[in-house]
């Protein structure tokens, strides 16, 4: 719900097998989850009930974060030293029906395990009575970073989503503030800024029915964090508008509860829950998705999860390949001058093998180059995801292999790349894999040799046409943006 600058942390690799790519995996399971939040390197979030999770890398969950007085759809903001937490007490159609209460409290730490762990005594921010139509729940936060000043959205389907303004300093509400109607026909709000633009998401459809679940996430937006936020097409959301993010798809269906994590320039990520996971016995799990933006509009990415493809620099849109002998393919030469030979039927000719060209490799460490695709074997690389090697916000780390070979790409001590015979599962040789805002992707290896620390600077760069290296993340050049191509 709120913007984070988080960077992936480590985590202790134990064995080397392969595993498909999935949802977050450990055990995942909340219901209308908070933003992500960092705090001392580790990542939480929130949920119904009063509980949450905790992860150690942001790809594996667990139970054990903590959050007193129960209600539902908290939300987490970090303001200085301090995490402001914001929860429904009631609402929603659960224990007072529509008779709701909003609440905020403060604490030093989100580490329940920490002699710093103690909320503030909760202070109430808003409420309704069940009687009119609004209902005081489903709270998200943001911190405006043009102005400084703490906006809440809140409500559901039963009336008005509604617009307050909290002091940052306190976290009660501003005196004098009085709420205003900024939508309808969603529930599950959230504010998030971006260039120039507020941006309202909504959860739509239906919730809390398992796999018939309906829900959907659509945005509006506005130049002004009062409104009036409109969609693509310039429906107002107060009359029924919103462009559509995320909705059900890969086994996953009823996405709901936006939140917006900042990794690096250029680098976003989603979070939510699905109401049902098909593969997970249609339980609520969280979800955490590239961010892309499209025109000025936010849109769920796809998981990558690998597979065959070539490596295409966005620089030139050369590609990634072993830099050996470029082995020539025998053709009988085909041209109209010949009338004979074109009057005969067209055959298909058949890729080059690997077979018909790996002896003529080194047998040891192969730099890499960039060049012309050609649908050779030295440019088809296969991308997999390790099992047990940890992760980081969205994905586990992967290997990246030539196609049919075990020989593996690395990272060097120098900040260069070689491929080696064997993939050892050496951290070097573990890739995160991250879609950019822009849809491009950028390849980090885990760590450079010889460092201690999970390596968060270094990325493969295009230092010239042919010349791939290592070099510091960098969004405004396209040196340091790939593509991967099923060709």
């Amino acid at each position: 719900m709120k913007t984070k600058y988080l960077i992936g942390l480590s985590f202790i690799i134990c064995h080397w097998t392969l595993t498909p790519v999935r949802a977050q995996i450990g055990e995942p399971y909340i219901h209308d989850p908070s933003t992500i939040a960092e705090c001392d390197g580790k990542y939480y979030t929130f949920g119904t009930g009063g509980g949450g999770l905790i992860s150690d890398d942001g790809w594996s969950w667990h139970s054990g974060a903590e959050r007193p007085g129960g209600g539902a759809a908290p939300d987490v903001l970090k303001i200085g030293d301090r995490y402001l937490i914001i929860y429904g007490a009631t609402g929603g159609g659960l224990g007072g029906g529509h008779n709701g209460r909003i609440l905020t409290m403060w604490n030093k730490t989100l580490d329940p395990k920490s002699p710093d762990f103690k909320f503030t005594k909760a202070v109430e921010v808003c409420a309704s009575d069940g009687m009119e139509d609004q209902d005081a729940i489903d709270p998200g936060m943001l911190l405006d970073p043009t102005t400084g000043r703490l906006w809440v959205s809140y409500g559901t389907y039963f009336g008005t989503i509604r617009l307050i303004e909290l002091d940052p300093v306190t976290g009660e509400r501003v005196a004098g503030n009085q709420e205003k109607d900024i939508a309808i026909d969603c529930e599950a709000t959230d504010l998030i800024y971006r260039d120039g633009w507020y941006y309202l998401l909504g959860t739509h459809g239906t919730c809390c029915d398992g796999v018939n679940s309906t829900y959907n996430i659509v945005v509006g937006r506005s130049r002004s964090v009062e409104g009036p936020y409109l969609d693509n097409v310039g429906r107002d959301m107060f009359h029924g508008g919103g462009r559509m993010v995320i909705a059900a798809g890969d086994r996953v269906c009823g996405p709901g509860h936006f939140g917006r994590t900042v990794i690096d320039e250029g680098v976003e990520v989603m979070s939510c829950h699905y109401e049902a996971d098909f593969d997970l016995s249609g339980r609520s799990v969280l979800g955490i998705r590239p961010l892309l933006w499209k025109n000025g509009w936010p849109v769920a990415g796809e998981k990558f999860r690998g597979g065959t493809f070539e490596i295409e620099s966005e620089r030139r849109g050369y590609s990634l390949e072993l830099a050996v002998d470029f082995v020539r393919m025998k053709q009988e030469r085909q041209g109209w001058f010949n009338r004979e030979q074109m009057q005969k039927p067209a055959e298909p000719i058949a890729c080059q093998t690997l077979d018909e060209v790996k002896d003529t490799w080194p047998e040891g460490d192969i730099p890499v180059r960039c060049g012309d695709y050609m649908f050779r074997p030295h440019q088809r690389w296969t991308v997999t995801p390790v099992d047990k090697a940890g992760g980081y916000l969205s994905n586990p780390y992967f290997k990246v292999t030539i196609a049919g070979t075990d020989r593996a790409l690395a990272a060097t001590a120098q900040k260069e790349l070689t491929t080696v015979p064997a993939f050892t599962g050496a951290d070097e040789q573990l890739w995160r894999i991250e879609q950019l805002t822009d849809g491009t992707f950028r390849l980090m290896p885990k760590r450079i040799p010889g460092e201690t620390q999970v390596n968060t600077r270094f990325v493969l760069y295009s230092a010239s046409d042919s010349m791939p290296t290592l070099a510091e993340w960098d969004f405004s050049t396209d040196n340091s943006k790939w593509n991967f191509r099923n060709n």
